[in-house]
């Protein structure tokens, strides 16, 4: 059972965050969870609670107030086939940008951790 935790700040819409659990939940989907495998929360948090650099490391764009932070909390034992095709569908993801931001987050790390490339997919 994963658990997805969306973080944003306060303020947006019943929409905005459909749209990024959906986001969230499909790639779950794709990488063969079940579809009813659906256990999501969102922590809506003020200016002064969520706290991020605009620019680290280096975005040539900075991040707005519409940055979510994407938490996936996948089970004790879930396979390595499965990680590995939830890293496949980051890197593989038809949105150039998306898939650059997840390379470059993935470069940096001395062991892969698949919550930290999805919040570097989410970035907008």
């Amino acid at each position: 059972m994963p658990l997805v935790t969306v973080t944003l700040r306060k303020g947006k819409s019943g929409e905005f965050k459909s749209a990024v659990l959906a986001a969230a939940h499909a790639a779950l989907v794709a990488s063969g969870v079940p579809e009813t495998d659906r256990f999501q929360r969102v922590l809506e948090l003020s200016p002064d609670d969520f706290r991020f650099d605009p620019k680290y490391p280096d975005l040539t764009t900075p991040r707005t107030d519409d940055f979510v932070l994407i938490e996936i909390l996948l089970s004790v034992g879930r396979s390595v086939k499965v990680k590995k095709k939830i890293l496949s569908e980051l890197i593989g993801d038809p949105d150039r940008e998306k898939s650059q931001r997840v390379m470059a987050a993935m470069l940096k790390m001395g062991k892969i951790e698949i919550a930290e490339l999805e919040r570097a997919a989410a970035e907008a």
